[in-house]
């Protein structure tokens, strides 16, 4: 459960995957975002997770793919998860770009921007059994989360 030193191509992966849409997004922010007024805590969190969810799923790799075992079903959940958070962002890129876009939900799923890649980092954490990763998900998600549903509330 502490993890094996070494490079994770799917660390790399997830990370381009979270990354990409984000970079994208500071220049199609929607009309009306603001960062002020962030609770400080949720913030500290947010970027602490942030950073060891970054460093844990590109040092570890246990990550990348082995022999099929039930354990790859962890690694399946993830992909899918991390796959609709990209189908989300397309959604949200195609639409007005809207505070409520930012802010929606995705079949079923609440605040769906901050909830799927915490979660897909998370199950990645499991699938490797490196419980720094499951750690990092913990702290990312209540610290992501916790902003946007602040920001969600303020809508």
């Amino acid at each position: 459960m502490i993890g094996h030193f070494g490079f994770s191509y799917i660390g790399l992966i997830f990370l381009l995957l979270l990354f990409v849409p984000n970079i994208i997004w500071t220049r199609k922010k929607p009309k009306g975002y603001t960062s002020e007024n962030e609770n400080k805590v949720f913030l500290f969190l947010e970027r602490t997770g942030e950073i060891l969810t970054t460093i844990c799923t590109l040092i570890f790799d246990d990550f990348n793919l082995h022999n099929w075992s039930n354990w790859t079903w962890w690694l399946i959940a993830a992909f899918v998860l991390m796959a609709m958070y990209e189908l989300w962002w397309i959604r949200y890129f195609l639409n007005e770009q809207k505070l409520s876009d930012f802010y929606s939900s995705f079949l079923g799923i609440p605040l769906a921007g901050a909830t799927l890649p915490v979660i897909s980092f998370f199950l990645l954490g499991i699938y490797g059994k490196v419980i720094w990763l499951i750690i990092a998900g913990i702290i990312l998600g209540v610290g992501h989360i916790g902003i946007h549903l602040q920001h969600s509330k303020e809508l």
